[in-house]
């Protein structure tokens, strides 16, 4: 999981009118370079730890790598200590918090926009709008899930986040079979960036695309996390927060259910509302 709070960090606390020396936790935030064939591609703002993982969704979000056996080699900080099965790692190379990317063959797509992102915003080098909707396919329909099963994984989520239960400054992303079970979830200070860590752990274990799964979110729904799980081939997607207006028309064009405002017992559904029923989907008549 991600790596815990900053240690030995005190505060002047002020609570019903007197001043405290109190220890504190914050979430770790650190800059993680991204390497593309020994040439910097972005800096992307982290929580440290999943570092392949992390730099495997993007790549795959950005359609530079698809598949692992696109890729060479991965070349990691010695401190990261990561290894991975099935692909070879590096880690051998100098400074820390840097992920080099070695492909096995030309990237299937060399990025034409600034790749250069924040920890609040995983398209905040865009240049174009259309840019982000490359390679989109429209999902598939199905599968039909009991809507009650939607408050069950938040709570599921809420349980599975121990940095953010010490410092409240993390959101999560966790990925669900359509029983409900557990099939990955991480934290890390951006929300886009705890989807790629998701991602790129499905690539690394080669269950893409992510049908019949569930990703829920802890925060808002932005445009960037319903581009990133329409990529990775997930039907539905719920957010604990609000969508906004560009996700819920990406998810609409792409038929992906989004789901927002996840609390307690009540949600709105924002698209494709039809894989939330308790009676499964017929078949289609047959002439």
């Amino acid at each position: 999981m991600a790596k815990p709070a900053a240690p030995g960090l005190h505060v002047r606390r002020w609570n019903a009118g007197k001043w405290t020396d109190s220890p504190d936790a914050v979430v770790t935030e650190e800059p993680l370079q991204l390497v593309l064939d020994g040439n910097a591609l972005s800096v992307v703002m982290r929580t440290p730890g999943q570092d392949v993982e992390l730099a495997l969704g993007l790549f795959y979000a950005e359609g530079i790598a698809r598949s692992l056996t696109e890729i060479q080699t991965i070349r990691i900080s010695a401190e990261s200590g990561e290894t991975e099965a099935g692909i070879r790692l590096d880690a051998s190379i100098m400074d820390s918090n840097q992920v080099d990317i070695h492909m096995a063959r030309a990237p299937r797509r060399r990025p034409e926009r600034s790749m250069l992102s924040s920890s609040a915003c995983g398209v905040c080098g865009a240049v174009l709008i259309e840019d982000l909707r490359r390679d989109l396919a429209s999902l598939p329909a199905g599968p039909a899930i009991d809507p009650k099963l939607l408050p069950m994984l938040v709570e599921r989520l809420r349980s599975g986040q121990g940095v953010f239960e010490r410092t409240g400054g993390l959101h999560a992303a966790g990925l669900f079979t359509k029983q409900g079970d557990v099939v990955c979830m991480r934290e890390d200070v951006g929300r886009h960036n705890a989807v790629d860590k998701v991602v790129g752990r499905m690539l690394l274990d080669d269950r893409l695309p992510a049908r019949d799964s569930i990703l829920v979110v802890s925060g808002r729904a932005g445009y960037e996390i319903v581009q990133k799980s329409i990529t990775a081939g997930i039907p539905i997607v719920a957010a604990v927060g609000a969508p906004s207006s560009l996700a819920v028309a990406l998810s609409r064009e792409f038929n992906q259910t989004l789901v927002g405002f996840l609390r307690g017992e009540r949600f709105n559904v924002y698209s494709a509302p039809e894989r939330l029923t308790t009676t499964p989907a017929e078949p289609a008549p047959t002439d």
